[in-house]
């Protein structure tokens, strides 16, 4: 049976690139002198880069709207969807999005994009560095069936970064209640925050006990040294930091560690 990754992907064992959005429009940390046209210019070569390189597939985040909110605001939406959708012409291969917090506001850019599918937390309660955070997956998935997007792929992070769950159950125990409770296309690991990777034990756990038609991710922390591992328990990698100039998240994408990168995946696969 074709996976739902290769699907997607065309491929098994799926290396998803990150495309992070410089801070936007409205946050702390954004460029007022660079402005919309930079963010767009650093996005283009980081995309140029990934493909360049031989990724399989890409995912757009606003990673730099530090510090996080729980809601993204109209002005980033807006700013993500338009330069995505300029962006379209030159993506050759799928790609989807995730805005930090808000996976609504993934579903809505996606909608308006094309975009084949979204990253976020849609379940669970968290002591988070945003506060409170309380979310909301029934609502969330029946607005992308109302607004006529059940065609885009929920991709459920259920150990959310730069938070901790309330409550005492172990990992694979939330993964097989997400599955039953929350109908996600896919279960996503990660670890404590971005560029850290989850246990590998807690990996192998979840693969083991989610069904075999719902992918595994890892999400966060995947390095070249650490990837070989890791996809031979998880369905799929998304990586960034690894990917990036000197292994540091803010930096620009390398084209040559994205390369060196894939010749491991390709070994595995």
């Amino acid at each position: 049976m074709v996976s739902l990754l290769e699907r997607m992907f065309g491929r098994p064992k799926v290396v998803i690139g990150m495309a992070h959005f410089g801070p936007l429009p409205g946050t702390p940390l954004y460029d007022k002198k660079r402005g919309i046209n930079g963010l767009f210019e650093d996005l283009l070569k980081d995309v140029t880069a990934l493909q360049e390189g031989g990724i399989d597939g890409i995912l757009f985040c606003n990673e730099g709207d530090r510090p996080y909110v729980l809601k993204a605001a109209p002005e980033v939406i807006a700013t993500m969807a338009g330069i995505i959708s300029t962006l379209r012409a030159e993506l050759k291969v799928p790609f989807g999005v995730d805005v930090l917090w808000d996976p609504k506001a993934a579903i809505a850019i996606a909608k308006a994009t094309g975009a084949g599918f979204v990253r976020g937390v849609f379940t669970g309660v968290y002591a988070s560095d945003m506060g409170l955070w309380l979310t909301n997956a029934g609502e969330i998935l029946r607005y992308r069936a109302y607004i006529d997007a059940d065609h885009i792929k929920c991709f459920f992070n259920i150990n959310a970064e730069f938070a901790g769950v309330l409550g005492q159950r172990p990992v694979e125990v939330i993964a097989r209640s997400v599955v039953i409770s929350s109908v996600p296309d896919a279960i996503l690991i990660s670890g404590p925050m971005t560029g850290h990777p989850p246990r590998i034990e807690d990996l192998a756990k979840v693969r083991e006990v989610v069904p075999e038609n719902i992918p595994v991710i890892c999400n966060t922390g995947v390095t070249h040294d650490t990837v070989k591992e890791i996809l031979q328990i998880c369905d799929g990698v998304i990586v960034g930091t690894a990917l990036k100039m000197e292994g540091v998240t803010w930096m620009p994408v390398d084209k040559e560690r994205v390369k060196r990168f894939m010749e491991i995946v390709e070994k595995v696969r």
